[in-house]
């Protein structure tokens, strides 16, 4: 859904807020891979796991969603996808005070939505 939103906010000439929104998309993407672990053993597994999901760094997500050598198998496995993974990395929620280019929007959301190296396709592989 937040993607769609970014394509209308690109096609309206919002390209701050298409660059922010894309971003914000990947962050609950990972978000939604912890809640997933987070249902299947029911319970956080410590007690300052649940204050550090209130984070809007996508590295650290990635780590908290215990992804991180799934990431690296990615990154190693597809050049198309390490390229994509450095875009979205650079991405942070203080990008919602930022200007942003057309070029850049378009770029992050390429990044996030190529097919069939976009990190959100992988990222939904774990969701």
């Amino acid at each position: 859904m937040r993607l769609d939103d970014t394509r209308v906010l690109l096609m309206n000439r919002r390209y701050a807020a298409a660059y922010y929104l894309c971003g914000y998309a990947v962050e609950c993407g990972l978000k939604a891979c912890i809640a997933r672990q987070i249902r299947r053993h029911e319970f956080p597994p410590s007690s300052r796991f649940s204050s550090d999901v209130y984070t809007h760094d996508l590295s650290r997500l990635v780590t908290l969603a215990g992804l991180t050598d799934s990431l690296a198998s990615q990154i190693t496995a597809s050049p198309g996808f390490e390229s994509n993974w450095l875009v979205v990395k650079n991405w942070s929620e203080h990008s919602r005070y930022e200007s942003r280019t057309r070029r850049e929007a378009e770029d992050l959301l390429a990044a996030v939505t190529q097919s069939p190296d976009g990190v959100m396709e992988w990222i939904r592989s774990y969701w």
